[in-house]
C-alpha cells in the first residue's frame, strides 16, 4: 500500500526503496490528540490509513517514552513538502545545539533506567491493525506486513541506537558525567561493606555458625556445634509457635547471654527488639527447661573406674584415689533475704538449708561445689544463707552420700567437714597454703598455717594446689551471673521444686561448663 504523509504541504510518500518511515496515529487517546493538534488541520480526523512520516520528528523517528522530545511530532514546515534529498539536507542543517540537546535527553533517559525504558517500549507497543490484515488484496497485505516489520525494527532498534548515542556522547562529555559509572561502583562497594558490617554485628545463626570466638564470647560454649547440640536437646521442650516473638534460637541465645555476660533485662530487650517482660519470661522458662533436661545429662557423679582411668598427671603421684575436689563459694544478694525463704514451711527450710532465725537477714548465698580431678563439675548444692557452716551445708545437701570408702576428697582450705567425710570411710585432704594466692571471687578460701602444723610445701603439693585452684575457679569465671549480686526475682522459692531460680542457674552454669574444654586435659 502506498502511504502519503497527512501533514499539510508534505508530499512524502511511501514508495519502494524509500528511507523514510511512516507511523500510524497512536491508539492512546491522549497521545493521539496531541498528534492531531501538532498536525494542525482544522476539522480533520485521522482514519486507520492515516500516516505521519519520520521527517516530523527531531531524531528522525518516533519515541514512545513520554519524556522524549520525539514522543509527539514537532518538526513542521510551511513551505513545500520535503523530498528525501531535502530531508537529508534539512537534517544536516539542524544546529549543533539542537542535536546535543536531543542526544543528552536520550542519554539521560537511558541512564535513568534502561530497564524501565525497554519495559515501556514493550508495554506501549501498538498491536497490528486488524482491519488492514484482513484486506482482500495480497499486495496490500504484503505491504502492511512490510510496514509492520519496519515499525517493529524501528522500535526494537531504539534501545541500541540510544546506547550508541550514549557512548558517543560520553567520548566528548565532561569528567563529571563519565564519573557516573565510577560513582555507581563506589556505592555498590559501600553497600556491600555496610551489609558485611551489619552481619558481623547481628546475632543471627549465620553470624555465629562460622565464628567460634563470637559463640564463646556470647554463650561461653566453645563453638557453634556445641550450641547446636544444646539446641537439639532443648528444642522439643521449647515454645516456638508462629505467635512467639522470639525463635527457639533467639530464646536460647538470649538466656545464655544473660548467664554469660550478666546483661540486664532492659539491655537484652533492646538487643532482641522485645519487651522487658518477654525477656524475663523467656529467661525463667529456658532456665527451667535446661534444669530439667540438660543438668541431669551433664552433671553426674562418675564411677571410680572412670575417675582413676583419666586422673591428671598432677594428682597421680600424690593422690591416686582422688574422687572429687570441693569448695564453697558465696554470691552476694541484691537485697537481704527476708520473706522469700520464710515463704517455705520452716521445718522444710530448716532441714534443707540448716539456717537459724537470723538467716532471714542474710546478704549472700553459699554453695558447695564438687569437681572431678579432670575439671568436670560432678556435684553442686542448693543455695544456703551465708551464715550456714560448711559442716551443716555438706551434711544437708547430700554430698556425703556420693562418697565411697577409700575416696580422697581434696579442698583448697579447711572446710571443717573432716569428721563427716571420715564417717563415710573417705578422707579429706587440704592442699591450700597461706603463701599462695587463692581463686578470684572465692572469699571462702582462707589461709592455713602449714608451718604450725609441721607441713612443708613441696613441689608436688604446690602443683596439686594450683590444679585445685584452677578447677574450682573456672565455672565462676565462665558465667558472670555467678559473681552477683543476685536479683530479687531469682531468689524467690518455687513451691513445686523447693528451689530458687538462682539455684537452677548455678546448676545450669555447671552443666554448660561441662560441655566446654576441661580445665585439666585428659590423658
Amino acid at each position: 500500500m502506498v502511504h502519503t504523509c497527512v501533514v499539510a504541504g508534505c508530499r512524502n510518500r511511501r514508495t519502494p526503496g524509500t528511507a523514510l518511515s511512516f507511523y500510524r496515529f497512536p491508539r492512546d487517546p491522549e497521545r493521539k490528540q496531541r498528534w492531531i493538534a501538532a498536525v494542525n488541520r482544522e476539522g480533520w480526523v485521522p482514519n486507520d490509513g492515516s500516516r505521519l512520516c519520520s521527517t516530523h520528528f527531531i531524531s528522525g523517528k518516533q519515541v514512545k517514552n513520554p519524556r522524549s522530545p520525539d514522543y509527539v511530532p514537532s518538526v513542521f514546515s510551511s513551505t513545500a513538502s520535503l523530498s528525501e534529498n531535502m530531508k537529508e539536507a534539512s537534517t544536516c542543517e539542524l544546529s549543533d545545539k539542537q542535536e546535543a540537546q536531543v542526544e543528552a535527553a536520550n542519554a539521560l533517559l537511558f541512564l535513568q533506567g534502561q530497564g524501565r525504558f525497554s519495559g515501556e517500549l514493550v508495554q506501549n507497543r501498538e498491536e497490528p491493525d486488524a482491519e488492514e490484515a484482513e484486506t482482500t488484496s495480497s499486495s496490500m497485505s504484503s505491504d502492511d506486513e512490510d510496514e509492520d516489520e519496519e515499525e517493529s525494527d524501528d522500535e526494537t532498534g531504539q534501545m541500541s541506537d540510544c546506547k550508541v548515542k550514549v557512548e558517543n556522547l560520553c567520548r566528548g562529555a565532561p569528567a563529571c558525567f563519565i564519573d557516573y559509572e565510577a560513582s555507581l561502583k563506589a556505592l555498590r562497594r559501600e553497600n556491600r561493606a555496610l551489609r558485611e558490617s551489619v552481619e558481623k554485628m547481628s546475632l543471627t545463626e549465620a553470624s555465629l555458625r562460622n565464628d567460634a570466638e563470637k559463640v564463646s564470647f556470647y554463650t561461653g560454649l566453645p563453638n557453634y556445634f556445641v550450641f547446636e547440640t544444646v539446641m537439639w536437646l532443648l528444642a522439643p521442650h521449647m515454645k516456638g509457635d508462629k505467635n512467639s516473638k522470639l525463635s527457639k534460637f533467639q530464646q536460647l541465645l538470649l538466656t545464655l547471654m544473660r548467664l554469660r555476660l550478666d546483661l540486664r533485662n532492659q539491655d537484652l530487650a533492646y538487643r532482641f527488639g522485645v519487651k522487658v517482660a518477654t525477656v524475663t519470661r523467656t529467661v525463667h522458662r529456658i532456665i527451667n527447661i535446661m534444669s530439667a533436661t540438660l543438668v541431669p545429662t551433664a552433671v553426674f557423679w562418675p564411677s571410680r573406674v572412670e575417675l582413676r582411668k583419666n586422673l591428671p598427671a598432677a594428682l597421680k603421684a600424690t593422690h591416686p584415689d582422688c574422687a572429687v575436689i570441693i569448695d564453697c563459694f558465696r554470691v552476694s544478694l541484691e537485697r537481704p533475704l527476708d520473706s522469700e525463704l520464710n515463704q517455705l514451711n520452716p521445718a522444710i527450710a530448716g532441714n534443707r538449708m540448716h539456717y537459724t532465725p537470723r538467716a532471714s537477714g542474710a546478704s549472700e548465698l553459699k554453695y558447695l561445689i564438687g569437681v572431678a580431678p579432670q575439671g568436670v563439675v560432678t556435684f553442686v548444692s542448693q543455695g544456703s544463707p551465708g551464715s550456714v557452716s560448711d559442716k551443716c551445708l555438706a551434711e544437708g545437701c547430700g554430698f556425703l552420700c556420693k562418697l565411697l570408702p577409700g575416696d580422697v576428697v581434696l579442698a583448697d582450705h579447711d572446710l571443717d567437714i573432716g569428721e563427716s567425710v571420715a564417717a563415710r570411710g573417705a578422707q579429706l585432704k587440704v592442699t591450700g597454703s597461706g603463701d599462695i594466692g587463692h581463686g578470684e571471687g572465692f572469699p571462702e578460701m582462707s589461709c592455713v598455717p602449714w608451718a604450725a602444723a609441721g607441713n612443708s610445701l613441696t613441689p608436688e603439693r604446690l602443683s596439686v594446689h594450683r590444679h585445685v585452684e584452677k578447677v574450682i575457679s573456672m565455672v565462676k569465671k565462665r558465667y558472670a551471673i555467678l559473681t552477683g549480686p543476685v536479683e530479687s526475682p531469682f531468689i524467690a522459692m518455687e513451691r513445686a521444686s523447693s528451689m530458687t531460680t538462682f539455684d537452677k542457674i548455678v546448676q545450669v552454669a555447671c552443666a554448660l561448663n561441662n560441655l566446654c574444654i576441661s580445665a585439666a586435659p585428659l590423658e
